[in-house]
């Protein structure tokens, strides 16, 4: 509700309201003016991307959705959705306009971000959380997505005079975002129009040609189509119906453009672009007058669609059939009754027509796959793999299979008995072994068709197999299942390495004898959150023994004073490093780095375990704190003939049969010892972890030269 007057709109504000007066009450039409004096009063020089002023901008906007006859909020959203942040105050907002209304407005705000949506699906800076806030507004109240579309065809009516490269950006987003998204709501009097402005930018010559077409014979054809229409209404009412419409439907040119595409179609041969529409009271006089079409002209082959009795993917519902018309000429027929008009013209628009805020259960069903991505985003890693798969709901042509119990699951083309699994419930895709469809076993790769019966034979316990996860085996079509079985063997795995990495933090605190460790202390000490993060790095390896031996040292261990070092001639150590120039202090080489000559070194002073030699470029001595770095004394290598030094070595490669073997082989004969392996593999890609004993660098070089060339290696190099 409105608690206060803001200063006079401007004449043409004025004059905008004016024809409003017929549509809304007294009260709506004082709030959508205290809507527009709110525009006016905070706008200043504020213009849009097209160079519009703001103010004439969100008028056109706002009377686009006027239009479609919306609720006086949804319009009053419109006209400040677009106002910079400084004017978007909540406080000053509700004090105006209510909280109610004052969420739709910040709602339809922060969905404008969604224009930065496709920066991050062109690889450029991450946008996953403009992509998390447009999913949660959409979710919290559709309006919001119906107010930026009516946004997004007023700035491309703007454009027609923008320069080039800027209407070509816009045109894009909206062929590839609006207008799909437009179509997944049903909205066809925003899609036509998307499509239509953004053909026009980026197919300027096609689009012309098209529209030269469609004007040489539309004196023609509108003579043609009136005669239809004549005809039309004679037979219907000779055969019973009443209360019945018909009229000439337009057809859109990125519409004909598209179908002459796709089916390899001349203009000539487009059947729709002479079409009439038929409006009927109830589905039984729907299937009456398909009957007189029928009969009164012949049907063209393979050009009936029932839309009705299996709707469109959107809720979408008519009935559409081609004829040979009179003179010979094709023309396409539309039928359908008037709530499904309203439904096709409006999609979930429709429902504010009537109940104002109303979400009914058939707007819950159009909104369905919007919360379905919302809690798929929980389970996509990567944030880029969020935005992909937003993009790909849009466009996913669907399958509707049932379930034994009768319930309908939607799954994109090509989706498998795993995919319907994870569809139904998580714990089904991970117990299942097996399918029936229609009755009969199938593999699990086989994709499904509409209107399959679908049963999924599970075992009582076990998991999902990583053979689901390889593209090239086609198990798995759908991002909600491919995330679930990523998620399932990372947990998996993680479980396997908490438990490693703590038997590792009890061997190594009862090396050093310590009792009652603060394990959160440690656990921030090495930059993690808490104690099981740690455990599951010191288990992946993300983590070295040698670091948690530093860490327990510098925390819980008084500090070591510096060794006495006396100058004195160069000696030869037993383990072949010089610290300070002296041979017989003691020293071990760093588990973190694993130093072997030639590298450059440095020694670490440490409690009770002598001096820890690290390689002079250690991330370890790098991050040292000033006060650590006293600890530092200069080391070198002395005679190192006849020692061999152990070097970790990582390689990544495609996955096969025998490629551990290829490796083994090399290291057979380059007569290196392996002292330590491990292996994972993941989406086909193996990596391999080795710690090798070599008598030098020349050594290990000579064996990553040979490894590199083996078949599959992609990288093969020292950690």
């Amino acid at each position: 509700m409105v608690t206060h007057a803001l200063a006079q709109a401007p004449a043409d504000a004025e004059s905008w309201l004016a024809p409003l007066a017929t549509q809304y009450t007294p009260d709506k039409l004082g709030l959508l003016r205290a809507a527009v004096n709110y525009l006016y009063a905070n706008a200043g020089g504020v213009v849009t991307d097209s160079g519009t002023p703001l103010p004439q901008h969100a008028l056109a906007t706002a009377a686009i959705l006027a239009g479609m006859r919306f609720d006086a909020e949804t319009v009053a959203a419109a006209l400040l959705a677009g106002l910079p942040e400084s004017a978007l105050d909540s406080e000053a907002l509700e004090h105006v306009f209510g909280p109610s209304l004052t969420a739709l407005i910040l709602g339809a705000a922060r969905l404008n971000r969604m224009d930065a949506l496709f920066s991050a699906l062109a690889g450029e800076a991450n946008q996953s959380e403009s992509l998390r806030q447009m999913l949660l507004a959409m979710t919290d109240d559709i309006r919001v997505v119906l107010i930026k579309l009516a946004e997004r065809v007023q700035t491309l009516r703007e454009m027609a005079q923008a320069a080039p490269e800027a209407r070509r950006k816009l045109a894009l987003d909206a062929r590839e975002l609006y207008a799909p998204l437009a179509n997944r709501l049903g909205v066809w009097q925003l899609k036509w129009e998307l499509e239509d402005l953004a053909c026009r930018y980026l197919e300027p010559e096609t689009y012309r040609h098209i529209a030269r077409l469609l004007d040489e014979r539309r004196l023609d054809r509108e003579w043609y189509i009136e005669q239809v229409i004549t005809q039309l209404k004679q037979e219907l009412g000779r055969a019973g119906l009443d209360g019945f419409e018909v009229s000439g439907r337009p057809k859109h040119i990125a519409s004909i453009l598209a179908k002459m595409r796709k089916k390899h179609l001349d203009f000539e041969d487009v059947y729709d672009v002479r079409a009439v529409r038929i409006l009927t009271r109830d589905v039984k006089d729907c299937y009456h007058a398909l009957g007189v079409v029928h009969s009164l002209w012949q049907p063209i082959p393979g050009q009936f669609d029932d839309y009705i009795s299996r709707p469109k993917a959107n809720g979408y519902q008519s009935l559409h059939t081609a004829v040979i018309g009179p003179e010979n000429k094709a023309l396409e027929v539309q039928i359908r009754t008037f709530a499904m008009h309203q439904e096709a013209e409006l999609g979930v628009a429709a429902h504010w027509r009537y109940k104002e805020g109303g979400q009914g259960a058939a707007l819950a069903d159009k909104i369905a796959w919007l919360r379905q991505l919302l809690a798929w985003k929980a389970d996509l890693a990567e944030h880029a793999d969020l935005a992909q798969h937003f993009r790909h709901e849009l466009f996913q042509d669907e399958v509707f299979v049932l379930t034994p119990q009768g319930k309908v699951v939607a799954l994109p083309a090509g989706a498998t008995p795993i995919d319907f699994a994870y569809a139904v419930h998580t714990e089904l895709g991970h117990r299942c072994r097996g399918a029936k469809v229609d009755g009969q076993l199938v593999p699990l790769d086989t994709p499904l068709k509409t209107a399959q019966r679908v049963e999924i034979l599970t075992v009582k316990e076990g998991g999902p197999s990583r053979d689901w996860l390889n593209p090239h085996l086609g198990f798995i079509r759908t991002a909600r299942a491919r995330a679930k079985v990523r998620q399932w063997f990372k947990q998996l795995d993680h479980d396997i390495h908490v438990q490693e990495g703590r038997e590792q933090i009890d061997r190594e605190l009862s090396r050093l004898n310590l009792n009652n460790v603060k394990l959160d202390q440690l656990a921030a000490k090495l930059g993690y959150g808490k104690p099981e993060d740690l455990y599951a790095a010191l288990g992946r390896g993300d983590l070295t023994s040698g670091q948690l031996a530093r860490a327990l040292q510098e925390l819980f261990l008084p500090p070591p004073a510096k060794p006495q070092v006396t100058t004195r001639s160069r000696k030869t150590s037993p383990t072949g490093v010089l610290v300070e120039g002296e041979a017989n202090l003691l020293t071990h080489l760093a588990g973190c780095c694993k130093p072997a000559p030639p590298d450059r070194i440095v020694g670490y002073t440490t409690q009770g375990r002598g001096v820890t030699i690290h390689r002079a470029d250690c991330s370890v001595i790098r991050h040292l704190e000033p006060a650590q770095q006293a600890r530092l004394l200069k080391a070198e290598w002395g005679s190192v003939a006849g020692e061999v030094f152990a070097v970790d070595v990582e390689i990544v490669a495609q996955d096969r049969p025998g490629l551990l073997k290829d490796v083994s082989e090399i290291l057979a004969q380059e007569r290196i010892n392996a002292i330590r392996v491990n292996t994972q593999t993941q989406d086909e890609i193996a990596r391999m972890d080795f710690t090798l004993e070599v008598r030098g660098i020349d050594e290990l070089t000579r064996f990553l030269s040979r490894v590199a060339h083996v078949r599959g290696v992609t990288q093969a190099r020292r950690k």
